[in-house]
């Protein structure tokens, strides 16, 4: 199996990737968004509940 980056052959240090680069790569995807599942359906901002945006109390 290829590295799912670039397609080169992986390297065990990084598997499956094959480089630390590719590595990177793919987290900036994740992090940006790229691998989201897209939805048919747009977001009704009327129905979403306000509390779960609230950042929680400090626990002391």
């Amino acid at each position: 199996m290829g590295c799912p980056i670039c397609r080169k052959d992986t390297d065990e240090r990084y598997k499956p990737f094959c480089s630390k680069r590719c590595a990177d790569v793919d987290l900036a995807k994740w992090l940006g968004g790229s691998y989201a599942l897209p939805s048919e359906e747009p977001i009704d901002e009327d129905s979403l509940d306000p509390r779960s945006y609230e950042q929680d109390e400090p626990r002391h």
